[in-house]
């Protein structure tokens, strides 16, 4: 038996006791991983810096993907508050929908239940290892865990300390697995896992994404990437549109939700741009625009028809002046990934056309992009973002990590 299928029927079987397990016990087990992983910060930033000196030993590594992987000791009470604030979240497991009676008499309506196992394979980030498996226990799910190679002496850290945390309030340690083999092969058996996998989440770039859904055979809900928009209205505050622009371009970079492409409206293209490109550039961010962005302001490098489409998760950015707003909305639903677009404006209609006509899980109107994060929204931490349109899209709560069946009562109906 390989080790992924030895983990996945591990984490079945846990599944079988969480699906029945009540509010309290699952509550006490989060509250158990966040002391956890407070009492054991050391050992797993030990392991982080592990992971952290073997990615510079590489060449080609990108200062934005080593800030994916860092842990600190502020991500850690991170990862311990989101843990927390799952605890105060209404659990969703047993919620009762739609509950009608026919002209029979017979009660027919819905309850939210698991999803089962849930599989998730990422990329870098260690603190989903943390976010997944909280996520997934609070709605009754065992989870499947394989992060990327980058980071296994963390996840081996975290997962260790989680599942000993599990385990010490009568909750069975599979409920949190791990798969440890770094090879890609590891990777292709876990999309087939039919009999074992109710569902697989991928989460990192294009490639992977893109891999999951060609070839798992398990349903997949599919977390996009993030090319991400601010446009520039004509009526905008200019001070705000360049707050919120510097924002979400140069947080962090690295993260799904960053800005990836500015558009400007024509009218204010030579009041706007000077200014914020010269203040991207001090920043440290590579500017890439059209002609017109070109003629606008200083230091901008032509851009190319690729880089419309390009999420750089590093401090890059194409800027691009339009004519109108519907030459925005145009350029977002063609070249955008259906992640988190904005608009800064002063106008009602126009806030409202973008907000209506724009197709993406989250459509901003002065503000910026960074907010998409299921902490932001209030649903504790995510399992990740969707960009597609069945089942779950935007941050992945609690509720996205469920499903329904029918519950029907009667008192001797026949048909």
């Amino acid at each position: 038996m390989s080790e992924v299928i030895k983990k996945a029927a591990e984490a079945k079987e846990a599944s079988v006791m969480l699906a029945t397990a009540s509010t309290k016990q699952k509550n006490d087990a989060l509250l158990s991983m966040a002391e956890a992983l407070q009492n054991n910060q050391e050992e797993i930033l030990a392991a982080n810096a592990i992971d952290l000196d073997n990615l510079t030993k590489k060449e080609g590594y990108n200062k934005a993907f080593y800030d994916r992987l860092k842990l600190t000791g502020d991500r850690v009470l991170g990862m311990v508050e989101g843990l927390r604030e799952l605890v105060g979240l209404p659990d969703p497991i047993g919620e009762v929908m739609g509950m009608q009676t026919r002209p029979n008499g017979l009660q027919v309506g819905r309850v939210r239940v698991p999803l089962g196992v849930v599989g998730i394979i990422y990329e870098a980030r260690p603190n989903v290892t943390a976010d997944a498996s909280g996520l997934a226990l609070k709605a009754g799910n065992a989870v499947l865990l394989r992060g990327s190679s980058e980071a296994i002496n963390s996840n081996k850290a975290l997962v260790k300390v989680l599942r000993q945390a599990v385990a010490a309030v009568g909750l069975p340690a599979g409920t949190i697995t791990l798969v440890e083999e770094t090879d890609r092969s590891a990777v292709m058996e876990m999309m087939r896992l039919n009999t074992y996998l109710d569902v697989l989440i991928p989460r990192g770039g294009a490639s992977l994404i893109k891999s999951v859904v060609e070839n798992a055979s398990v349903p997949v809900i599919e977390t996009g990437t993030g090319n991400c928009h601010t446009f520039v209205d004509r009526s905008a505050d200019l001070q705000m549109a360049e707050e919120i622009a510097f924002n979400a371009k140069t947080h962090r970079p690295g993260v799904c939700n960053a800005m990836e492409t500015l558009l400007v409206h024509q009218d204010v293209a030579e009041d706007f741009l000077p200014g914020m490109v010269e203040r991207l550039t001090v920043a440290g961010v590579e500017v890439r625009g059209c002609e017109k962005t070109q003629r606008s302001a200083d230091n901008v490098v032509a851009a190319t028809e690729e880089d419309w489409y390009t999420e750089y998760l590093d401090m890059v950015l194409a800027i691009r002046v339009v004519d109108s707003l519907d030459e925005a909305i145009l350029h977002i639903n063609k070249y955008g990934s259906k992640h988190s677009e904005a608009i800064v404006t002063s106008e009602y209609h126009n806030a409202r056309v973008f907000q209506s006509h724009v197709d993406a899980a989250a459509v901003y109107v002065n503000a910026s992009t960074r907010f998409t994060d299921g902490g932001e929204f209030g649903l504790g931490a995510e399992m990740g973002i969707s960009t597609q349109k069945l089942h779950a899209r935007g941050p992945m709560g609690l509720t996205a990590l469920t499903s329904t069946k029918f519950i029907i009562n009667g008192d001797g109906q026949i048909r």
